[in-house]
């Protein structure tokens, strides 16, 4: 697969220092020193006063793992907590890089977990900064966490959103994407639009949209083909002309969605949001169409209207911005299934994230060292038409954490809250952090409380031919891919249990992908991933009784099992898989599942001496079966159908991997 250009518009790298030129919502950082002091922030963004800080509750600097041999993580805590200090010699760990758009709401919550600011490259563990060119991470170290994935510009830019929708629109068809207006992106698809244009007649209105801006800069709602701008790239959408309206206001919502991991793919969405309404009555009136303050819902556009009404209380639907939790209500007491609402917007959300999977995926494989580096908050922009479907706008990948209201505070605080814990910082050991990383083969982190981390694991042998065996099957249905918890081996105890420990600090965010209704997501990846399948069958599996999975992990975790192990138990290909298929006449005419026996069969201590590990495969009776309309998986350019396993599963199937 070939990963787009189209970073051209981001920096190369981080940036070395903050500066105070920039109007976002960000405050320089003085100081002459290498590292500096991070105080809290005074006014709307800090409404606990210093002076009854010590009554506030102090909680512990760490979480510990649910799970021996697993790292704590550090823990961050809301403006009525207070965080207890750690011992000097991890306290002077604690450095964060600044960046001129970090916002406030980060830096205060960070300030209460002690961290310390600092201008070096390589001793930060953590920065909320820009977007940068996919190259740029590369100099990321392996106990550095930024908060963004290369790549995601693929679903930030406009034009890329659409691009990549509108792909799988076609492969899927309407009915499962159909949750996007009909777009064109000039000057590509002009011809296209004229056509189209000429189709709907002179009542439709269209809305023009530069490809890469923000804040509703640039954008225009038009009706006359003259009106159109030339020579210049654009994004023209139908316009969505009969909105869902609120006291004759049109309004969008923001959703908070946050990306832990893209292999296996981890998404969660937070409970709450904004409502940001225009601040003029709606009107159908070509006359009205050049009223930004009617047909744009963007705050930043809204504000400069002296008819805006401002909203401090979270609970309240009142003025030109609401939580999303108070719209809910409102809508309730109308009368509106809302529940079924918000799980057509985390459909949304999951298809559109899945987009991206093969770019980011991609990216990471080239520049990243660990998957612990990256992280992502998305912010979402939704709107609701006159029958209350939602429809998806536009991806933001670095969504605004202005926060000038109480109502802001409220919401993104929690949120931000949530997220860093949700993210898992760990402290690694000094020697980790003492010079710069030059390279990837750099020493893997260390971290407190646990034996060395893997970051980027060397799959064994073994790891890499049962990983094989799921993903080159033709036809694979629910009975078939549930035998991948059979035999867990060491790399699926350890991603089992940093996502049963990551789900366990989840706060106000709800986990969506995997979940135990996801599977029929898994159809949509063009690459499927072996992780995405181990999950998503513990999940169909543990989701009613977690604490049974949970019970298991520790066991196994108490063994070190997650660290490498010998015991042919969690080697896959020391066991014999057999798989019987019983055909019967009838399966001629209506497929129906096939049936996978699998029976373990520890081989004796002398055929292991007999056996390098290199060698290692499973013997397997693979025979064909007819396709099953509930098959998960498929295959792709990624996975081709192969006849048997110790014939097909060679050096290249493992590049997948």
């Amino acid at each position: 697969m070939q990963v787009d250009g189209g970073e051209e518009e981001l920096p190369d790298e981080l940036e070395n220092a903050c500066s105070d030129d920039d109007d976002s919502d960000c405050s320089s950082i003085n100081g002459t020193s290498s590292t500096a002091s991070l105080t809290l922030l005074s006014g709307i963004e800090e409404p606990m006063s210093l002076e009854v800080e010590d009554d506030r509750e102090e909680r512990p600097a760490l979480v510990p793992s649910m799970f021996p041999l697993f790292p704590p993580t550090l823990y961050f805590s809301t403006a009525n907590e207070k965080v207890e200090l750690l011992p000097a010699e991890q306290r002077r760990l604690l450095k964060w890089k600044m960046c001129t758009v970090t916002p406030n709401i980060v830096k205060n919550t960070i300030a209460r977990s002690h961290f310390k600011v600092t201008k070096k490259s390589h001793d930060w563990l953590g920065c909320w900064g820009h977007h940068m060119k996919s190259p740029g991470f590369k100099a990321l170290g392996e106990h550095q966490k930024l908060n963004h994935f290369p790549g995601t510009f693929q679903i930030g830019r406009k034009d890329r959103l659409w691009r990549n929708l509108s792909k799988m629109q076609v492969r899927f068809g309407k009915q499962e994407f159909s949750f996007f207006p009909r777009t064109f992106i000039l000057p590509q698809d002009i011809k296209l639009l004229r056509k189209a244009w000429e189709d709907s007649g002179s009542r439709q209105k269209w809305i023009i949209k530069p490809p890469a801006s923000a804040r509703g800069i640039g954008i225009q709602v038009i009706h006359k083909w003259s009106q159109m701008p030339r020579k210049r790239p654009l994004l023209v959408q139908k316009y969505l002309h009969k909105p869902y309206l609120i006291s004759g206001n049109k309004f969008d919502l923001r959703i908070y969605v946050y990306v832990t991991s893209y292999d296996p793919l981890r998404i969660y969405i937070f409970s709450d949001g904004l409502v940001r309404f225009a601040s003029c009555k709606y009107s159908s009136s070509m006359k009205t169409l050049s009223n930004k303050f009617m047909h744009l819902t963007n705050y930043s556009v809204n504000k400069k209207n002296s008819e805006y009404q401002a909203n401090s209380d979270d609970k309240a639907c009142q003025g030109h911005k609401w939580a999303l939790k108070a719209l809910w209500q409102y809508l309730g007491s109308k009368g509106v299934n809302t529940t079924l609402i918000w799980e057509k917007i985390k459909d949304i959300v999951i298809k559109t994230i899945i987009a991206s999977d093969p770019y980011v995926n991609s990216l990471l494989k080239m520049h990243v060292r660990t998957p612990y580096s990256c992280h992502e908050l998305f912010g979402f922009d939704i709107m609701l038409d006159n029958n209350l479907k939602p429809w998806i706008l536009e991806v933001n990948i670095s969504p605004s954490l202005h926060s000038n209201t109480a109502l802001d505070v409220s919401i993104k605080g929690q949120m931000i809250r949530d997220l860093l814990n949700l993210a898992g910082f760990h402290i690694p050991q000094r020697e980790d952090v003492v010079g710069p990383c030059s390279s990837a083969s750099s020493s893997t982190s260390s971290l407190c409380g646990a034996n060395r981390e893997r970051t980027k694991p060397d799959l064994s042998a073994d790891e890499k031919v049962k990983r094989a065996f799921y993903l080159t099957q033709r036809y694979a249905d629910q009975d078939f891919l549930s035998t991948a918890l059979d035999v867990l081996t060491p790399e699926d105890v350890h991603v089992l249990a940093e996502s049963e420990d990551e789900l366990n600090r989840r706060g106000q965010f709800e986990r969506i992908f995997p979940s135990s209704a996801s599977s029929r997501y898994l159809r949509f990846f063009e690459c499927p991933r072996y992780l995405n399948i181990l999950l998503d069958q513990w999940e169909q599996k543990h989701w009613n009784n977690r604490t049974k999975g949970i019970s298991l992990l520790r066991t196994l975790c108490q063994k070190g099992v997650h660290l490498g192990t010998n015991d042919p138990t969690h080697m896959w290909s020391k066991c014999s898989y057999i798989s019987k298929f019983e055909p019967h006449r009838q399966e001629l005419i209506s497929p129906s599942r096939s049936r996978v026996v699998v029976s373990h069969q520890p081989r004796s201590e002398r055929a292991d001496e007999d056996n390098s590990s290199d060698r290692e495969v499973a013997s397997v009776s693979s025979l064909p079966v007819s396709p099953s309309p509930e098959s998960s998986v498929t295959s792709s350019a990624c996975a081709s159908p192969q006849p048997s396993l110790t014939q097909s599963l060679l050096p290249q199937h493992f590049a997948l991997l």
